[in-house]
């Protein structure tokens, strides 16, 4: 079947989407297979440095607000030129760090300023533009972005780091992503930014139907504070995790390469579980998409558990099925529920949720190194994510507008 020249510019604008929220989320999360040499090299305990990680995700949090306003304001061109320019100064800077106040400074702080500039919320922003009722798949697809990244990414900086150490790494990262940023200021902006004519008009008639929504009036909604607890949960079972995977893995007997090999597999599989999310919801419902979603998430950590004790590759395997399939996996249904319930204010409504996947994520990372500095095992830890995997899902069986339901009205 043919497209239209509508369709195939919305297709582009996914795919240019997608690409820039899989560099910003491949090359974050890569600070999982930095995390054993840095600590080494600075002599710092392992809370000290998950630390840098917690800022770096407690920063992309507070920043996405910010980001909200500035893509549907100043325009996307500008977001994406500064965010790719700070994204790429901060890991081309890092490569000379001498102390660990500066990692916090370059990774944890401008590195994260930078990510979120050209992550999530401009994406979503610019794709709610584009897709009317197949939003929920072109969420799905925007979100594999972390599987892809974490997928293409970490076995290629874990080459790095062997080939020339954490500082090279540091440095090709910082260059590469220079290299692209000439191309992205020379894209067609205007274009990209206006949207599919059809798909805007139809928000238009939506918004102009009722009251515009503003982030105060999100604020007086439970939903909006709903759709805040699950991202602010499910970050702190996702980062309780992934940030300690690859130390976990080695100290349980695996290779270097095979743990980051087994990090990059969880991402690679978390791409079928954001796609599937988006489809299966257009057919089912976010709430019982989500409920399987928690479910295997749950069912991965307790099998991770048994991996570190016993270690065997066969656990590792249905550990990475349960837990990558679904990692992810509930971003695209907020980032869905956050368009049908807030139009005319998606970016800015949608960065104020993010800032708790900000929070979660910091206090997870963070938790999960105290935790084991605390205890010497990942046990506690692995509690902690799935107890807060169990709180996530709640918010789908006791708030009606996570079902599905019709969308509110700001008036109501």
């Amino acid at each position: 079947m043919r497209t239209s020249p509508e369709q195939r510019a919305a297709l582009g604008v996914l795919a240019l989407c997608t690409l820039m929220n899989t560099l910003s989320r491949g090359i974050g999360e890569s600070f999982a297979i930095f995390l054993l040499p840095i600590a080494r090299e600075f002599g710092a305990d392992r809370a000290s440095i998950t630390g840098v990680y917690s800022t770096f995700v407690l920063v992309v949090g507070l920043m996405s607000p910010l980001v909200g306003v500035t893509v549907d304001r100043l325009g996307a061109r500008l977001c994406y030129g500064l965010g790719l320019t700070l994204f790429a100064s901060a890991y081309a800077l890092a490569g000379a760090m001498t102390e660990l106040w500066q990692m916090y400074l370059l990774i944890g702080v401008l590195s994260a300023v930078g990510s979120t500039l050209i992550g999530a919320v401009p994406a979503s922003s610019l794709v709610s533009r584009w897709f009317g009722a197949r939003l929920p798949s072109a969420m799905g697809a925007l979100s594999a972005a972390l599987g892809t990244g974490m997928l293409i990414v970490a076995p290629l900086v874990q080459a790095l780091v062997e080939h020339g150490g954490w500082r090279s790494a540091y440095r090709a990262m910082g260059l590469c992503l220079f290299v692209l940023l000439a191309p992205l200021l020379l894209l067609p902006w205007k274009r990209i930014s206006a949207g599919a004519p059809d798909v805007v008009a139809a928000a238009a008639r939506r918004a102009g139907a009722q009251v515009a929504w503003t982030v105060g009036r999100a604020l007086r909604t439970p939903i909006f504070w709903a759709l805040s607890g699950v991202m602010f949960f499910t970050s702190i079972t996702t980062y309780t995790i992934n940030v300690q995977l690859v130390a976990c893995l080695v100290e349980a007997g695996f290779k270097p390469l095979e743990a980051a090999t087994v990090f990059g597999l969880v991402g690679m599989l978390s791409i079928v579980g954001m796609l599937g999310a988006g489809v299966l919801a257009e057919r089912f419902g976010e709430r019982w998409v989500a409920t399987l979603s928690y479910g295997a998430t749950i069912l991965g950590i307790g099998v991770l558990a048994l991996a570190s004790r016993f270690p065997s590759g066969l656990l590792i395997g249905v550990f990475v099925l349960l837990f990558g399939t679904m990692q992810g996996s509930r971003g695209p249904l907020v980032a869905v529920l956050a368009a049908r319930n807030f139009p005319g204010a998606m970016g800015r409504v949608y960065g104020m949720v993010l800032v708790n996947v900000g929070a979660g994520a910091g206090i997870g990372s963070w938790a999960s190194g105290t935790l084991y500095d605390l205890t010497g095992a990942y046990y506690a830890g692995f509690l902690l994510a799935a107890v807060c995997a169990v709180a996530g899902l709640g918010f789908f069986w006791t708030v009606r507008s996570l079902s599905g339901a019709a969308p509110l009205d700001p008036r109501t």
